[in-house]
């Protein structure tokens, strides 16, 4: 079961007791106090660990408690200190009060370990309170209480580049022909209704991560649907494709600009990711269901060309078969605009055409980025 956020309750270990001992053995008149120091309590830290990618193990866990350390003993014994905790998450979750809502931990790094709650102190012995006055002390201090901390999980998928589109626009499909990922597939919309992440390879060495989310739909960012449930794991996405489908009621103008809307109103800083354009279902552009306007119908290709003349695109190939689009520009990275795409390009995941073109455009947009 995918679970991407969830509450839960830390607390850190009590120190242990100082103790309270004189020194009482064979030979040895009036033994001086020998109380040792409690132990200290054990501390609760956060590990990254890659083997994990959902919160579900802590469903029915929502208490979380480290070793208080032991009391201290006669003979000058310190207590033993008590085990730390290591809560184990995946990459991309962030910790969150869960009063203020503050953003307390941001853990994306492999293998990365952070302390969290401290482990209470603990108390002093009574061998520590002995002087020329009080030569035979009969009190220690209690251990310091551990802290209790109410914090709440949320999981962010880490990828490189997140698909955005309308339910049942193809976008399972596509990731299930360009990765490894096996998402459910299904002529309904909603058909994915949790995240998935697919490692790309491009050539023996190169990789990136893809990640298909639920579908979107307008008014998301209010909360319908289940676009506003995982915007949330494309915010970490270095580069945004937005899936336009051709077999659509909707215009190719209008899904953009609704998909375009709702991740500005759910994030600023997400709807001004780069990004590309895929024209899905390419392999119907010679069927006769075309897109009506004004009572007038438009050929799948009248209507992308159409649209990319707002970007100023051309088609770089007027074959007939819908060809690579790409905007004439050699470098991905360079002088880039927010509000235009790096490149648009039709592409039919059933008949492979153009998934090629689109694997290396996705790569080469990524390593621009890094310039």
């Amino acid at each position: 079961m995918f679970v991407d956020r969830v509450e839960i309750s830390v607390t850190s270990g009590k120190g242990g007791e100082g103790a309270v001992s004189f020194r009482r053995e064979k030979f040895v008149l009036n033994g001086g106090p020998d109380g040792g120091d409690g132990g200290k309590g054990g501390s609760v830290y956060f590990q990254v660990d890659k083997n994990t990618d959902t919160l579900s193990h802590f469903r029915g866990h929502k208490t979380f408690k480290a070793q208080n350390g032991k009391p201290g003993e006669g003979r000058n014994k310190y207590g033993k200190k008590g085990e730390d905790l290591v809560i184990k998450i995946p990459p991309g979750t962030q910790v969150f009060d869960s009063q203020s809502g503050e953003l307390l931990l941001d853990l994306v790094e492999e293998s990365q370990k952070i302390l969290f709650l401290e482990g209470g102190k603990g108390g002093l012995g009574n061998a520590h309170f002995k002087s020329a006055t009080n030569q035979r002390p009969t009190y220690a201090q209690k251990g310091i209480a551990g802290v209790t901390k109410q914090i709440r999980l949320e999981l962010k998928l880490i990828a490189d580049v997140g698909l955005v589109g309308f339910p049942n626009v193809g976008k399972s499909t596509l990731v299930s022909v360009l990765s490894n990922a096996k998402p459910e597939i299904a002529n309904y919309e909603f058909t994915t209704l949790i995240p998935k992440l697919g490692i790309v390879n491009v050539g023996e060495y190169q990789s990136f991560v893809i990640a298909d989310i639920p579908g979107i739909i307008g008014g998301a960012s209010e909360g319908k649907g289940l676009g506003l449930e995982f915007l949330r794991h494309i915010e970490r996405t270095r580069f945004l494709l937005f899936v336009l489908d051709l077999a659509n009621y909707r215009t190719l103008e209008e899904q953009f600009r609704i998909l375009r809307e709702e991740l500005e109103k759910f994030s600023t800083e997400l709807s001004h990711r780069p990004f590309g354009i895929m024209f899905s279902k390419i392999d119907l552009q010679n069927q006769d269901l075309l897109i009506a306007d004004n009572a007038e119908f438009k050929s799948h290709r009248d209507c992308i060309v159409e649209f990319l003349n707002t970007f100023g695109f051309s088609l770089k190939n007027k074959a007939e078969s819908l060809q690579f689009i790409q905007k004439d520009k050699e470098d991905f990275g360079v002088d880039y605009d927010l509000n235009t795409p790096l490149f648009a390009l039709g592409v039919s995941s059933v008949s492979k055409e153009n998934l090629e073109s689109l694997r290396f455009l996705l790569y080469e947009s990524l390593k621009g980025l890094n310039v």
